[in-house]
Order: structure tokens, then C-alpha cells, then sequence
């Protein structure tokens, strides 16, 4: 068994223990910078937001929901990327409530489900959801809908930017009710529901430790103080979104621009000036491709090889002189990128070792929402493309069970490592052994320390964008289809370069079929009948999630002596 901790700290740092404390600290030090860039209408001019108004936001907001009785309470969030967003999470969160964050791809059933799983009493959403939000009350009664777009109160549903008012009101008459609030750095503070090793999605109980030992322990490694701005591009669903990037900017003190959207992001990097910005592959590796090709068009590609051949030979990464030589490159992407960050899923080296010699600084690092989420990274001065990086500060991990290559399971443990899974002790003893997060990745350390992820997570199939899906949430569903006996869903990678495909090889139930139909049905008859019965299972799905291919098999499954389908035998084609 192999264990590291991990190395040398390269910045300074500041002790917080809780969200409500990391908040106030930033403000208290950063009160006068500017803590977010956002835009009032589409296509428009950024517009700054500081750390002063962003504190004064949360206070007003979390008074406004303690005087409605939802102080502590669980609240959930949906919408898409905006500074609402964010003053909503740590309202919430900051007043010893429990923000539930649903992805946006979300359906009304889903929403109706995780409200109910989560005891969420409240939501907070968008203008872009509504329709979703107001079926999935239909299917499961919501005490209070809070818009972030709507200007008026009515019944149970109510105004974000009247609450922020009331609040502020309420701040300026004396109230201090939400500001005194106490805050328990090991209490509970937020639920993130996300696909596990078997089943249902379950919800990820992480305290305020959890995430501020996360943030403060990553700042350590990575520095994007000062001057620095980020673009938010990732959703803020994702806890690596909003631990790595927006939790870490406050804390250090970054200004954080919102992109408008995934075709807007080389726009908005040269509008905002970032010169940091996390990403999954798919994006980095399309990026990638785009250099190349642009280069091809112009009849520069021979040139852009010797220079790229030549920085690498030289290691020149970052000087004046690389980023002369590829003034195009950088000047496309806003003249001013200082980092990039990957994760959420495995990238090919080449993409991080062409940037790096470019003279456009990337790194990439490990983690899952069990441990809020960061478990290992590259540090932003010492980096190896191939590996996820060393152990976090405050993060211990080890390779179990290892194989005679040194190849085993990846545990770790910390501050922070999740409560567990919500109201599911099962699952969470299965996970959580002695203090170990058991993470069903398998990996292995080199001579220096640096861990290498060689196998995704058992049974997950990650998508390009970082997407992790559980093949047994899709198998739940098409289990409900009674022309199938059994099913295994697994991921091949698209043959023209795409992203990952969502694949089920059936065993139908000929019996079935024949007593349905009054005979018996040749496998085109029956390929029809699945696809339909399969798209109307697409329907309740998110984009990334839909089965979009299916074979059919003559025989069953060869299964284990306890009658459980062996997945790894299955033919990958």
C-alpha cells in the first residue's frame, strides 16, 4: 500500500473554517476590488460588482429569508450562471441554512424527486426553468418559489430582487438576526446530488469544513490573487465549479467574470481580460483543435510546429520570447490567460504539454464531490502534464489492493471528505471506511509523488465535458420497459472524435413480446418497438444522459453466483 501527503505549500494563507467566515474576511480585505463582472443584458458591456456589495447582497438576502421563517432551512437553486446564483448559495449557507444546487438540465419529475429527497422547503430559480419549477410544484407541493427575475410577490412565490430590498431595509432599521447567525463549521451545509456507483442519484452532504478546507488548502498549491480574473464557464451546479473557482476567488481575492455561454467563451475571455479559467477537457481540447486548424487555413502549420518543437526543446514556458512566437494564439484568446485549469475527466497530455509550450500556463487536478472536491492537483509552478497532480494540502491518499504494476484503488482522507450520503447510511458505510473515502478510481504515485489516474470510476462513464453518468440510474429506468429482461448501459467513445455515447446492449423478453403481440416478432419488429419505449425514456433525461445506441443479444448475461450481471464482460464495440 502505497500513502503521500503532501509537498512544500508555495503561498501564504489564512485560516477559515466556515463559508460565513470566508465571506466576511474577503470583504473585510478585499472590500473595495471587484468581486464579480456581469452583464445586464446580452451581448452588453461588463459591469463590476465588489466585495462590499456582494457581502451587503448575502446579508440582505439571508435577512429577507430569515424573516420569512427559512433561516436554517434546506433551499434548492437552479438556473443558469449569474452573480444570483452565487449570492443565493452563501445567503443560504451563511445564515446555517442547507443550499441544495439541482443541475439546470433538469426535469420537473427530477426537480419534484430531489425536493422531496432533500426536504427542501424553498426554491430559488431562474426565469429560464420556470416552466420546469412550476410542473415540478404540480408534482410535489413547494412552500415557497423564490424568482431571481421576477418583480412582484404573489402568494407562495416571491421576489429575489424584492427580497434583496426588503433585506436591506430591514438591515438599515437594526435587524441582526441573520448577521449573528452562529454558523457550525461541521454542520451540514449543502446537498449535491450526483451519480454514484449503483443506483439513484444520491445527495452528497458536505459541511462548511468540507469546502473551506478545500478552498484554503488548494490556494496553497494555486495562486490567482491580485489582479487576477476568472471566467466562469462550468456550471455553478458542480462543485468543482463553485468550490475551485468561485470559493477560491472570494477567498483570494479574484475577480470573477460570468460567460454568457459556451460559444461566448474566446468573446468573453478578450472582454473580461481572464487570465485564469477552468474548464473540462471538452472544452480545452476543442479549443485545442481550433489553434491547429486556424493555423492549417493560413498555411501556417509547418511554421507553428518548429515553434512549438522548438519551446518544448527549450522549456521556454511563458517567456516573452514563446509568446511572441505565438502572438496569434494568445492574442485570440484575450492576450491575457496566465492559467488554465482541467478536471472533471481524464485530458490527453498533448493538449496540456502544446499549451503549456505556447506559453499559456495549464494544469489539471483530481477529485470527485465526495470530497469537496479536490483531492489532488498540480501545483500552478510545478506541474507534470500526464499526472493529476500531488496530494492537496490537507489531504492524505493511498493506492490499495494494488496489482504487480503498483496499480490499485485511490482512497484519501481530510477535512475535506464528505458527512456522507443523505439519509442513506448504507451507501455511505460502503464509501467511508475508518475515515477513508473509498473513490473506485484506480491510479498510482511515480518516484516524485505525483499520482496518475489510470481507470475511471468503476462503472461510471464520464463524458468529454465532465459529465459522470451512472449506467445503473439508466438501467433503473429501462428496467421499466417489459420488453427488456436485461440490460447493461455503458459509454464507447464516438468513432469521429465526439463525445462519449450512451450505449445498452438488451436481452430482450421474447416471452413477452410473443404474448403482447399474439406471435413471435423478428428483430426489426422489435428494434421498433425498443427504440420508441427508448425515446420516451430519453424524453425524462437530460441531453447527456440519453441512450443513443442499442444492440440486441440472443442470450442472457453471464452473471456472478449471486445473479449479478458481470458489466466488465460485456463486448465494448
Amino acid at each position: 500500500m502505497n500513502s503521500v501527503k503532501y509537498k512544500d505549500v508555495l503561498y501564504e494563507h489564512r485560516e477559515v473554517c466556515d463559508l460565513k467566515n470566508l465571506v466576511n474576511s474577503s470583504a473585510a480585505l478585499f472590500g473595495g476590488r471587484d468581486a464579480f463582472l456581469v452583464k445586464d443584458s446580452p451581448g452588453g458591456a461588463y459591469r463590476p460588482i465588489s466585495y462590499a456589495k456582494l457581502k451587503a447582497d448575502i446579508d440582505s438576502l439571508g435577512t429577507a429569508l430569515s424573516e420569512r421563517g427559512l433561516l436554517g432551512a434546506k433551499i434548492a437553486l437552479i438556473g443558469e450562471n449569474r452573480y444570483e446564483w452565487v449570492v443565493s448559495y452563501l445567503a443560504v449557507t451563511n445564515g446555517g441554512g442547507v443550499v441544495v444546487p439541482f443541475d439546470r438540465e433538469l426535469g420537473a419529475e427530477d426537480i419534484a424527486e430531489f425536493m422531496r429527497r432533500s426536504d427542501a422547503r424553498a426554491i430559488i430559480y431562474s426565469s429560464k426553468p420556470e416552466n420546469l419549477v412550476t410542473e415540478a410544484d404540480r408534482l410535489f407541493h413547494i412552500d415557497c418559489l423564490i424568482s431571481m427575475d421576477a418583480r412582484e410577490h404573489a402568494g407562495r412565490r416571491l421576489s429575489l430582487p424584492m427580497l434583496l430590498a426588503r433585506g436591506a431595509r430591514r438591515l438599515a432599521a437594526g435587524e441582526r438576526a441573520y448577521i449573528d447567525a452562529a454558523v457550525d463549521p461541521d454542520a451540514l451545509c449543502a446537498i449535491l446530488f450526483t451519480s454514484g456507483t449503483t443506483g439513484l442519484p444520491k445527495g452528497v452532504m458536505l459541511s462548511h469544513r468540507n469546502i473551506a478546507a478545500n478552498v484554503r488548502n488548494m490556494s496553497k498549491y494555486v495562486n490567482v490573487s491580485g489582479g487576477h480574473t476568472g471566467l466562469s464557464v462550468l456550471p455553478m451546479h458542480h462543485t468543482y465549479e463553485m468550490t475551485c473557482h468561485i470559493m477560491t476567488a472570494i477567498y483570494q481575492g479574484c475577480r470573477v467574470a460570468i460567460c454568457e455561454g459556451l460559444k461566448y467563451i474566446v468573446k468573453n475571455m478578450a472582454e473580461s481580460k481572464a487570465s485564469v479559467m477552468l474548464g473540462v477537457p471538452l472544452i480545452f481540447e476543442n479549443m485545442h483543435r481550433k489553434v491547429w486548424r486556424n493555423a492549417e487555413s493560413k498555411g501556417k502549420l509547418k511554421s507553428m510546429r518548429r515553434a512549438l518543437a522548438f519551446s518544448k526543446l527549450m522549456n521556454a514556458q511563458n517567456t516573452k520570447l514563446v509568446k511572441r512566437l505565438f502572438k496569434e494564439v494568445h492574442r485570440a484568446l484575450g492576450d491575457n490567460i496566465l492559467l488554465f485549469i482541467s478536471g472533471g475527466a481524464p485530458i490527453d497530455p498533448l493538449v496540456v504539454e502544446d499549451f503549456n509550450a505556447m506559453g499559456l500556463p495549464m494544469i489539471q487536478g483530481y477529485g470527485m464531490t465526495e470530497n469537496a472536491p479536490i483531492i489532488a492537483v498540480n501545483k500552478d509552478k510545478y506541474s507534470k502534464p500526464a499526472s493529476v497532480g500531488l496530494p492537496m494540502p490537507g489531504t492524505e491518499v493511498r493506492i490499495i489492493d494494488e496489482d504487480g504494476s503498483g496499480i490499485g484503488e485511490i482512497v484519501c482522507r481530510g477535512d475535506s471528505v464528505m458527512l456522507g450520503y443523505y439519509d442513506d447510511p448504507e451507501e455511505t458505510a460502503r464509501v467511508l471506511v475508518d475515515g477513508w473515502l473509498h473513490t473506485g478510481d484506480f491510479g498510482y504515485f511515480d518516484e516524485d509523488g505525483f499520482l496518475y489516474v489510470t481507470g475511471r470510476k468503476k462503472n461510471i462513464i464520464v463524458t468529454k465535458n465532465g459529465k459522470n453518468v451512472s449506467p445503473e440510474e439508466l438501467e433503473y429506468f429501462l428496467y421499466k420497459i417489459p420488453y427488456i429482461a436485461e440490460v447493461v448501459v455503458w459509454g464507447a467513445d464516438d468513432a469521429r472524435g465526439g463525445d462519449v455515447v450512451i450505449c445498452a446492449d438488451i436481452f430482450p423478453d421474447f416471452a413477452y413480446a410473443a404474448e403482447r403481440h399474439g406471435r413471435e416478432l423478428g428483430d426489426d419488429a422489435l428494434k421498433r418497438i425498443l427504440k420508441e419505449e427508448i425515446d420516451r425514456v430519453n424524453e425524462k433525461l437530460p441531453g447527456y444522459k440519453r441512450i443513443r445506441r442499442f444492440a440486441l443479444r440472443d442470450s442472457e448475461f453471464e452473471k456472478t453466483t449471486v445473479q449479478k450481471i458481470k458489466r466488465h464482460t460485456v463486448i465494448r464495440a
